[in-house]
């Protein structure tokens, strides 16, 4: 469910409400009582996770791969595990 934010226009509080899609929207504060509440339009959070959304990463000007730096994430990748339990021993 959605998370809204809410501010009044007469006193100035401003809070979040956790409501549904199909729930009406609140007009009355909960501190001054007063129908002067508004929704306040807020950026989306959006968490990516993964890796590629971004045409730029790890790409080459072409936009192919080179067989260069395809070794080197290989190599790199093969030497954190190592590292990682040796950092863990400690």
């Amino acid at each position: 469910m959605p998370i809204y934010t809410y501010r009044c226009e007469n006193c100035g509080v401003q809070f979040e409400r956790q409501q549904s899609f199909t729930d009406a929207s609140l007009k009355t504060c909960p501190e001054c009582r007063k129908k002067t509440l508004k929704k306040v339009i807020t950026p989306t959070k959006i968490i990516f996770k993964g890796s590629g959304f971004y045409a730029t990463d790890h790409k080459s000007p072409s936009g192919e791969v080179s067989k260069k730096s395809g070794k080197k994430e290989e190599s790199k990748s093969e030497s954190k595990p190592s590292a990682k339990p040796s950092e863990k021993s400690e």
